[in-house]
């Protein structure tokens, strides 16, 4: 019982202090990368202008969320490469 009980203390501390991060990513994103996730599996998910089959669990993650960017769903920005 003292475990929970400490559990209990924490997330009444947080709740006081306010520290709770919003998600980075919403529900119509993650359906985007689970489907392109799922295509990849099944060897149909193509990469873009060479339509090349996509191995890459990396890349299908990549193509959802850019797929969800273009649907308007919450998904941070792509970063900036400095080059």
């Amino acid at each position: 019982m003292a475990g929970s009980n400490s559990l209990r203390m924490v997330s009444r501390s947080r709740l006081e202090t306010g520290k709770f991060h919003m998600a980075k990513y919403g529900k119509k994103a993650q359906r985007s990368v689970k489907r392109a996730v799922k295509k990849k599996k099944a060897g149909t998910l193509k990469s873009g202008n060479s339509g090349k089959k996509v191995t890459s669990r990396k890349q299908a993650i990549a193509i959802g969320l850019s797929e969800a960017r273009k649907k308007g769903a919450k998904v941070p920005r792509k970063k900036k490469s400095s080059r």
